[in-house]
């Protein structure tokens, strides 16, 4: 996670963002979440690259699963 995420309260203030950008790993689930694609995403936010963007949703992915978090 150390070449995937910075966390920095010199950074956007603390907001996790993508390492070596200033653009917060929320704007990728909002973008999701609203429908665009990560093509649209990518597009958007040039200085964040494919393989970041996938390794994050991976992360998140593991995180949830590993925390058993169950859909009711």
């Amino acid at each position: 996670m150390q070449n995937l995420i910075t966390i920095s309260k010199d950074i956007q203030s603390g907001t996790p963002v993508f390492f070596n950008t200033r653009v917060p790993i929320k704007n990728l689930f909002d973008y999701l979440k609203g429908g665009d694609s990560m093509d649209v995403f990518l597009k958007d936010f040039p200085s964040v690259n494919r393989n970041q963007a996938l390794k994050v949703l991976e992360f998140a992915e593991n995180v949830v699963t590993l925390n058993g978090i169950v859909n009711d």
